[in-house]
Parts: C-alpha cells; sequence; structure tokens
C-alpha cells in the first residue's frame, strides 16, 4: 500500500524512528520510547511532527457566517488572532470531524482537519459554501510542528521575532522563525503548554533541525501523543468520536453554541430533549495492565458497553481508557469488567481529566 511522507520522512530515520501507517501516512511511533518521550513532554519539552494534518482557507464577504453555519462552536465571535475548537456535524448531528477555526483576518479563516477526514471535509465545507466564498486546501504547502511541554515557551521565545509573553490559550500570533514567516498557535494536545508552528512545507527540515539544535528538546512520536491526549480525556477521531456518535454522547455539549443556527441542530435539540442513550466516560483499571477498543464493558454481569481507547498511564503508573455506556452507569466509582474473549479485567469510572497536573493553561 502507498503510504503519504511528510517533508521530515528523513530525519525520522535518521533519528531511528520505528515507523507506522497512520491514515495512510508513514508517521513515527516513537524515537526513545513512548514512556520516556511522553514523561519528556510531560517535564520539559518535545517536538512533533504533525505534517499530515490538513489546512484549508476559507475566504469570502460571508465566510464567517458559511463557518458559523458550519461549525459547532461560534465562529462570528472569534476575533482576529483567536482560534476555536469544535465539531462539523451532519444533518443526524453525528461527528463529521473534529477540528480548529483560525481568524486570519475579519473575510479569512484557516481551518485545521484530522488527515483521515481531509477529503470529505472539503467536499462538504464546499458543499455548504454560499456564493463568493471559497475555499482553498493549502495542506500540501502548509507544514505543522507541534512544541509542547512546560519549557517550550522558553525555547520557542529564543527562536521567533515576536513576544510569546500575553499569548492566551487558544490564541495566535505570525511572525518569523528564524526568518521564516509562520503563524504560531497556542492549542495544544497534550494537557501541557504548548505551541504549533504553521509555515511553508519547504521549511520544514530547516525549523525541525533547529528546534532539536536546543539541548532540552527530544522528538516525540504518534504514541505518547496518544497516552498525553488519553491522560487529558482528550478524544481522538476515529476511535472515541466519529460518524456513529454524537457530541451529546461524547460529552462535548460545552463546544456547541445552541443560540445559533448550524447543521445537525435539530438532531442535538432532540437528542438533548430525550437523552443520550450512551454516553462516554473515563475508566481507571486495578493494575497497569491495558485495555485496547472494542473489548466489551460490563457491570454486574450486564454488557453495557464498548471500550474506544485505553492504555498505560506513565504519568499516573496505571491504566486507563475511554468508552460509551449507557447512561445509568456514568457515575464516577461505578465498578466495571472489561471483557475481550477469555480475557477480563477490572476498573472502575473516573473523571475527566485523569492528570491533572497539565500546564497547558498556564499564564504566558
Amino acid at each position: 500500500m502507498f503510504m503519504k511522507k511528510t517533508p521530515l520522512y528523513n530525519e525520522h530515520l535518521a533519528l531511528k524512528a520505528k515507523m507506522v501507517g497512520f491514515h495512510g501516512w508513514d508517521m513515527p511511533l516513537q524515537y526513545t520510547g513512548i514512556i520516556e518521550e511522553h514523561l519528556h513532554t510531560r517535564n520539559m519539552v518535545s517536538v512533533f511532527d504533525i505534517c499530515h494534518m490538513g489546512e484549508f482557507l476559507i475566504k469570502g464577504p460571508n465566510a464567517a457566517e458559511d463557518i458559523n453555519h458550519l461549525f459547532t462552536s461560534a465562529v462570528d465571535s472569534l476575533k482576529i488572532g483567536q482560534c476555536r475548537y469544535g465539531f462539523l456535524l451532519n444533518e443526524k448531528g453525528r461527528i463529521l470531524d473534529d477540528l480548529i477555526t483560525y481568524r486570519l483576518d475579519q473575510n479569512e479563516f484557516m481551518l485545521v482537519v484530522n488527515a483521515e477526514t481531509k477529503v470529505n471535509d472539503a467536499a462538504w465545507i464546499k458543499g455548504h459554501l454560499s456564493k463568493g466564498t471559497f475555499l482553498e486546501d493549502i495542506s500540501d504547502r502548509t507544514a505543522k510542528i507541534d512544541l509542547q511541554g512546560p519549557h517550550s515557551q522558553e525555547v520557542l521565545s529564543s527562536l521567533i521575532d515576536l513576544p510569546l509573553d500575553g499569548l492566551k490559550y487558544f490564541g495566535f500570533k505570525s511572525g518569523k522563525m528564524r526568518g521564516i514567516k509562520s503563524i504560531i498557535s497556542r492549542t495544544g494536545y497534550t494537557g501541557e503548554l504548548g505551541f504549533e508552528l504553521y509555515f511553508d512545507i519547504g521549511s520544514a527540515v530547516n525549523i525541525w533541525e533547529t528546534i532539536l539544535n536546543i539541548k532540552i528538546v527530544k522528538p516525540a512520536g504518534l504514541g505518547s501523543r496518544d497516552t498525553l491526549r488519553l491522560e487529558m480525556g482528550y478524544p481522538l477521531y476515529g476511535q472515541d468520536i466519529n460518524l456513529e456518535y454524537t457530541p451529546v454522547e461524547s460529552g462535548h455539549m460545552h463546544l456547541i453554541s445552541m443560540d445559533k443556527d448550524f447543521i445537525g441542530k435539530p438532531a442535538i435539540e432532540k437528542q438533548v430533549s430525550k437523552g443520550a442513550h450512551q454516553n462516554l466516560v473515563g475508566f481507571i483499571l486495578e493494575g497497569r495492565q491495558a485495555v485496547r477498543p472494542g473489548y466489551d464493558i460490563f457491570c454486574d454481569n450486564k454488557k453495557i458497553g464498548i471500550v474506544t481507547s485505553g492504555s498505560f498511564c506513565p504519568s499516573l503508573k496505571c491504566a486507563i481508557g475511554l468508552g460509551y455506556v449507557k447512561p445509568g452507569f456514568k457515575n464516577t466509582g461505578t465498578e466495571l469488567n472489561f471483557v475481550s474473549g477469555r480475557r477480563q479485567l477490572s476498573g472502575q469510572v473516573a473523571g475527566l481529566p485523569f492528570y491533572k497536573k497539565g500546564t497547558v493553561r498556564r499564564e504566558s
């Protein structure tokens, strides 16, 4: 099977990364080890290759109104220099994708979408834009590198030509990094203070090497990115959220602005009124042995749901996971059993996030 490669592919090979297929991309799973990379991100700073993600520009006099209709979160209230996380839904209220919208100018936005859904997202969005609003897919010419960890600001500040003091969570600035025009945003997917760098794809190797020349920075792969996001209870598209689920079921109603119209709103209103028939919950297991997606969840010998994510948690030194259960079993402390074939593990529902010491919202 043909696998796409990011512009940093040869850099990963030189670092002896273990490469894996990820939604059609050949990506680094780990370099020195998932646990080591995870803990380095929590305590210091790591750099991630996220060039597989998709980026769209949407422009036009009605761009704000069009995106506001497509997107569950309020976009028209965004100021230039702010970004917002939310969902694209279909008419049934099911999740087409989770994405971040950046307001670049009054009538210009950048959407950052998942690699898995990029093609379908583009078609869906184009089909719902008004005349005079245009989508440009800039993914193939845009590189994305994430710098994550409590020391990320001091590292990045030494490389860019603008101050990061005062850059708030879900804000962004435009500037130059060693002479290379970049967008620097502060969102993150690890639970730690972090920054996302967007720039021309031809500069990817230069910026990657520049960052790694700083001694406290180490590369991190998809493995630690997954355990880091799971400790925070962040959903992964394709596993924890997808076309099978709605934001009501996944517990993300805070990402829906119900005081505006958007695609899927009637379905969401109906489900809110009737109540969801399943809910996404976090759980902690007894011991280090982890469950995997697809395990059945039982309570009092009755099947009540299914696991969507699971892993050992390096920060808490136990196994954790996410899964959907019937509404009567979502309370913290509910005893659960996880079954796959003859294998059975025990645990209980836990509040999110699992890891509560993250620096992601720290004042910059």
